[in-house]
């Protein structure tokens, strides 16, 4: 296994401290350096900040483009890979809208748009969200630059996974993501019954979560200056079969992730996640990053996996939808329902959801993608079943969806 990330999270200001920047890039080397002394390569170190309509302010907000454009800059220069600008948020409708133009004006910038708050879901920023998945989609000739917005259900501050990362404080913090899909194929390799396999997994888990904490306890001296949030051990894959989470559901005995049966594994390996003795944080569980993982890609060419299938493994798994490859002429009105059957997903269970979507210009379902990124597995473009909503579900109400109760 590897660390994804350290993520650093704070209040750059704005306009922005440099002096703040150069402390998250001190203490992410410093970091860096002692995780990797320990055995654990380090593959990016990034900083998030609070939503971007609370740093710039309302005023402020057509700032975003050439925010992003300096703060990319200013974040390499202290050694940070990449930068989360936060969400986007309900009471300020133009801060959807300028994603896209901030997309286009800055590198290794990310962004998300929150669809709920506080119980509610609001049909005018799932529609939002939807709008600028489609407006990031020809930025790129690929579709690429959605790679760098997700849409949000009921995600909390501190979750160090981009693009959902964003911060709610003005004391620093940081939290540890991992890349840890090969620890669930390891622990399923051997031919031995579920519950073994299942405890070796907690096992490896709890051994890596546990130091990964201890190491991260060392480094802060003084807790009222930085904060450790904990760990968000999904387990990430990468793609080759090696590191995928879909050769680990069919080394369970699923013959094809997609067929029935794969809930289940999900359920099972999301569940192993929970039960891991260290402190979590953010989404902790299944992920199925379609172009991240080199099983998933060749099941979604096959058609055996499906965006429905990925949709019902959500009420499962850690993180939701992600990296799925849509049609190039797919519109605001056909993804509006999937994330409307994504929020209530996350409100009805609780768990935080969230929908990266990456529809490839020119491209239409079953034609196969051509990215050339070390991180993405090619597939095929996936089918959307999916039409324009009537009123009332197609209008722009907020509405509260309240949590399955435990009783029930």
């Amino acid at each position: 296994m590897k660390i994804r990330s350290i993520t650093y999270f704070c209040n750059p200001k704005f306009p922005f401290d440099e002096k703040i920047l150069q402390n998250a890039g001190k203490f992410l080397s410093k970091a860096k350096s002692a995780y990797e002394a320990a055995g654990y390569e380090v593959q990016t170190v990034r900083l998030a900040t609070i939503p971007f309509p609370k740093l710039l302010g309302e005023k402020q907000i057509d700032e975003l483009p050439k925010f992003a454009y300096y703060f990319a800059k200013a974040v390499q220069n202290v050694g940070i890979a990449y930068a989360s600008l936060g969400a986007a948020l309900p009471e300020s409708p133009r801060s959807y809208q300028i994603i896209p133009e901030a997309i286009a004006a800055s590198e290794n910038i990310f962004f998300s748009g929150a669809m709920t708050t506080g119980g509610k879901i609001h049909l005018a920023q799932v529609k939002a969200c939807a709008e600028v998945i489609v407006k990031c989609a020809p930025i790129e000739p690929n579709g690429f630059a959605n790679l760098r917005f997700a849409a949000l259900a009921n995600v909390k501050a501190g979750a160090p996974f981009f693009p959902a990362a964003y911060h709610d404080s003005d004391l620093p913090a940081y939290a540890i993501a991992t890349e840890s899909a090969d620890l669930a194929v390891d622990a399923f390799a051997d031919v031995k019954s579920l519950e073994d396999c299942r405890k070796a997994l907690i096992s490896e888990i709890t051994k890596h979560g546990r130091a990964i904490a201890l190491i991260a306890e060392s480094l802060i001296p003084n807790p009222q200056s930085l904060i450790f949030k904990g760990i968000d051990f999904s387990l990430a894959p990468f793609p080759d079969d090696a590191h995928s989470l879909g050769n680990a559901v069919e080394k369970m005995g699923v013959p094809k992730i997609g067929l029935h049966g794969s809930l289940a594994a999900a359920a099972i390996l999301t569940e192993a996640v929970e039960r891991a003795d260290f402190p979590h944080n953010g989404f902790n569980g299944f992920m199925q990053p379609v172009l991240e993982d080199s099983v998933l890609a060749k099941r979604a060419a096959e058609g055996t996996l499906t965006v429905k299938d990925a949709l019902l493994y959500s009420a499962v798994c850690g993180t939701g939808l992600d990296t799925i490859p849509l049609p190039g002429d797919t519109t605001a009105h056909q993804i509006s329902p999937l994330l409307l059957d994504l929020c209530a997903l996350s409100l009805r269970l609780d768990k935080p959801l969230t929908a990266r979507l990456m529809p490839v210009p020119g491209k239409q379902a079953g034609d196969s993608t051509e990215f050339d990124f070390a991180f993405f597995a090619n597939s095929r473009v996936m089918s959307l079943a999916s039409t324009p909503l009537n009123y009332p579900l197609g209008g722009n109400e907020s509405f509260s969806l309240q949590t399955k109760p435990s009783n029930v």
